[in-house]
């Protein structure tokens, strides 16, 4: 799913600012216009997330038209944040996978410490260390640009 959002236009001084309309409250910055869209799709998911702990369906984007001739947008440039909603799905998957014993057992173990399901703890484990290595990877590509 797409959403609009108004970039307000950065320079050597100033952070391109990145507004969602769809989502009040939702915003972004980046030192570039790219790393400006990449941190607002990041915004755009925990904010997503946020509303739907809070019980809030799913919010279905308007898009640019609904928003671009208002008079505290103007002069802003207008683009299209793509969020897979696929991200935003709790629909539960069943899966398989294959692991020694010795380590099935130290799974358990910490598991049991942290009283929770094996299931539970892998998947908030997994997700934690995915979005280690995913939340960085946006900023260290414009960092190694920055560089360049």
């Amino acid at each position: 799913m797409y959403f609009a959002v108004a970039i307000e236009r950065g320079s050597k001084a100033r952070a391109f600012g990145v507004v969602v309309p769809d989502l009040p409250g939702c915003f972004a910055a980046g030192d570039t216009f790219e790393e400006a869209l990449l941190n607002a799709r990041d915004a755009i998911v925990l904010h997503l997330e946020a509303l739907g702990s809070q019980g809030v369906e799913v919010i279905t984007p308007k898009g640019i038209d609904a928003y671009v001739n208002r008079a505290q947008f103007r002069g802003w440039i207008w683009g299209l944040v793509d969020v897979d909603d696929r991200l935003l799905s709790d629909k539960a998957e069943r899966i398989n996978i294959t692991v020694t014993s010795r380590k099935l057992q130290i799974i358990d173990k910490a598991a049991n410490i942290a009283g929770q399901p094996r299931s539970e703890y892998l998947v908030e484990n997994a997700m934690a260390r995915a979005m280690d290595i995913l939340g960085s990877e946006p900023r260290a590509r414009a960092a190694r640009r920055k560089r360049s």
